[in-house]
């Protein structure tokens, strides 16, 4: 990790780069795989498997079979701990429901809103080094509470041609059927235009890697929505002398084994502190089996040296990290001065882990930056919010002239009409009546 003391805030900037991705022939890449896949179809999605994960595939969908084998070689150990995480991801979740409100602005005039899930879902999983089974449930399971119809998802298969049996299982477990064994951008292809096998969706979601990143974001060009702008995972800790070096070390590393595009950032008042956690991160990596994709996600990485914890928390704020760790004392006393964090872990016993798996928050998060106008996936990301008004004669009356001026200043005559027509109708219904 880069070293710095006491920068200056014009430092800031460049202090908050994240590591550059390669981009080279990228965007021509994915539109080529696009194009092939909304003209071929399956066809197309078979020869990119072939081609990008060297494997052949002769059904694109895994087998009712499949799903039900793949039981059998998921310990029950790693079967009870999954469970227990949906339990907890379930709790959380369903306490996100809002109940219809319904508000009277005026007299006469009564306006609400109501959820709708958003019908047909696709779920990316990355199923390369590291087959992330926990986001099936991060993201299958929200999907289950907000009522989505159609939930298709997609993950790579490995060199025999099969899909991770920890996300077949988990897939299962919270009611996933239609699995399909595709990967990279052309999932996100047969996602976004639907083949004969894949279904069309609405709204894609799940993490990966550069090409399905833009992938999704090519998918946007077609009338499909994503959930957040994705990129390389990242932590920021900031520490005190009330922290404990191991257990930051050990932090900053379980975001360092993700890619070696990843980056950690730590920050603290105290240079002893630092002196400690960079001796306890040597210590902690050797022993580590990604030991190689950590030392070259470390290089990307940097620990700081401020005047306050104040001070760190504001360029904690400036960063807008996807997940924040305040191993600090009485953090709790800190969290109304955090204004950008995609995920926010408080004191020394809180693992950036715990969130990732089992504590029952969302693990997918805004990275690189994007936690300054974005938030993670929540119940929200699954439904539509549709308004609602009910105006009644007297509401109408109450309101009438308010609209007529407003409408009249735009010089918008029709929209002026259709109020002013309302409101002479119920005159002489009075007048008749009268």
């Amino acid at each position: 990790m880069k070293q710095y003391k006491y920068p200056k805030k014009e430092d800031w900037k460049s202090l908050c780069e994240r590591p550059l991705q390669k981009q080279e022939s990228l965007e021509s890449q994915i539109k080529q795989v696009f194009s092939e896949v909304e003209k071929k179809g399956d066809k197309a999605l078979k020869y990119f498997t072939e081609q990008f994960d060297k494997v052949s595939i002769q059904d694109v969908k895994v087998s009712e079979s499949e799903i039900n084998d793949a039981e059998q070689f998921v310990s029950d150990e790693l079967k009870s701990a999954i469970k227990l995480a949906s339990e907890n991801i379930r709790k959380f979740h369903n306490s996100q429901q809002e109940e219809k409100k319904i508000i009277e602005t005026t007299e006469g005039v009564f306006c609400w809103r109501e959820s709708r899930a958003i019908e047909n879902i696709g779920i990316y999983i990355p199923g390369g080094t590291a087959p992330l089974f926990s986001t099936v449930l991060m993201l299958g399971i929200p999907a289950n509470i907000a009522g989505c119809q159609n939930v298709a998802l997609c993950s790579p298969p490995d060199k025999n041609g099969k899909i991770n049996p920890a996300i077949l299982f988990t897939a299962n477990l919270i009611g996933i059927k239609n699995i399909f064994k595709v990967g990279g951008s052309q999932a996100i292809a047969g996602l976004t235009f639907g083949t004969e096998t894949i279904p069309k969706v609405d709204k894609i979601f799940g993490p990966g890697n550069q090409y399905v990143t833009a992938a999704k974001q090519l998918a946007l060009n077609y009338n499909v929505a994503i959930d957040i702008p994705a990129g390389p995972s990242e932590v920021l800790v900031i520490a005190d002398e009330t922290s404990i070096a191991e257990f930051v070390a050990s932090d900053l590393l379980s975001q360092a084994e993700h890619g070696t595009d990843s980056q950690v950032i730590l920050l603290s008042n105290s240079e002893k502190i630092i002196d400690e956690i960079h001796i306890e991160i040597q210590q902690q990596l050797s022993g580590l089996p990604r030991k190689d994709i950590a030392e070259i996600a470390l290089q990307n990485s940097k620990s700081i040296l401020f005047n306050s914890i104040d001070e760190a928390i504001e360029f904690s704020n400036y960063y807008a990290p996807e997940h924040l760790i305040l191993a600090i004392e009485n953090a709790e006393n800190f969290t109304n001065k955090i204004t950008n964090a995609g995920s926010v872990f408080l004191g020394n016993y809180s693992p950036e882990s715990a969130g990732d798996y089992a504590s029952g928050t969302n693990h997918t998060l805004p990275t690189n930056g994007f936690a300054k106008n974005y938030n993670g996936v929540s119940l929200d990301s699954f439904v539509k919010k549709i308004t609602f008004q009910n105006i009644t004669k007297k509401g109408i009356r109450n309101l009438g002239k308010t609209i007529e001026v407003m409408a009249e200043a735009e010089e918008l005559t029709a929209h002026k009409n259709a109020v002013s027509i309302r409101l002479k109708s119920l005159e002489k219904a009075s007048t008749g009546s009268a």
